[in-house]
């Protein structure tokens, strides 16, 4: 019988003008959680992390383990891909094959976008293994971008909630998981808690797009495509 982990939420602090809030003097600071998911990560295992669009889990995109783990918590369907995560652009190149403008990934990134890219033979051949993309992640969350640095390698993340149901926005909207994940990073509601999660497009085809997800900044990216751009739309029949 597998033992449920007993889970940790750590609370990132509130930030004053004179640094963190005093009435939370108690709690870890933003290095020591940090320290805390990298080590559960490194170790293998799921964590719960605030982005820029929803809440996610996460885990080592590199580790067999982990990824199994990841569909398992979230009674994911085998067939459907996680995305990857990392924290600078230029590690966008170590891990997929890029056919635009650098300049390009510089205005959607970091931000609530998804880029779809062929991935390359770095990446772990257990991730996504039925087909030759991948699609990657920047988001705009200074804690989630430190935490990818930190790693020194890109996350796995989805959605922190059961396959089919709605995304999140705080963390006691899965606190049913909580069990099943080695800690939780609570960074509070989320943004504009719109839910939509971020807008993925694929960018695999020379000179076109297509958007797989509108999401939450859709129109604003196809706009800076096509107008700044200059791609097409890929229309497959």
């Amino acid at each position: 019988m597998c033992k449920e982990l007993k889970t940790n939420v750590l609370h990132l602090l509130p930030q004053t003008s004179n640094g963190p809030s005093a009435e939370h003097d108690s709690r870890p600071d933003g290095a020591e959680v940090l320290a805390a998911t990298v080590k559960a990560l490194k170790d293998g295992l799921v964590v719960a992390v605030p982005t820029d669009t929803i809440y996610g889990l996460a885990c080592l995109a590199q580790h067999h383990d982990a990824i199994k783990k990841v569909y398992d918590i979230k009674g994911r369907n085998g067939q459907k891909p996680l995305a990857i995560c990392v924290g600078e652009i230029q590690e966008i190149y170590k891990y997929c094959e890029v056919k635009v403008k650098e300049e390009l990934l510089a205005d959607l990134l970091p931000g609530p976008v998804t880029l779809v890219f062929e991935r390359s033979e770095v990446l772990n051949k257990d991730l996504n293994p039925f087909t030759p993309l991948v699609g990657v992640r920047i988001p705009d969350h200074g804690f989630l971008r430190r935490l990818c640095q930190m790693c020194e390698e890109p996350l796995a993340l989805t959605s922190a909630n059961i396959s089919s149901q709605t995304s999140t926005v705080a963390v006691h909207e899965f606190q049913d998981l909580w069990p099943r994940l080695a800690l939780v990073v609570d960074d509070g509601p989320i943004g504009d808690q719109n839910r939509l999660g971020s807008t993925v497009v694929d960018l695999s085809v020379l000179g076109k797009y297509r958007v797989i997800r509108p999401g939450c900044a859709f129109s604003s990216t196809v706009d800076l495509l096509q107008r700044k751009y200059g791609l097409c739309e890929d229309t497959i029949e």
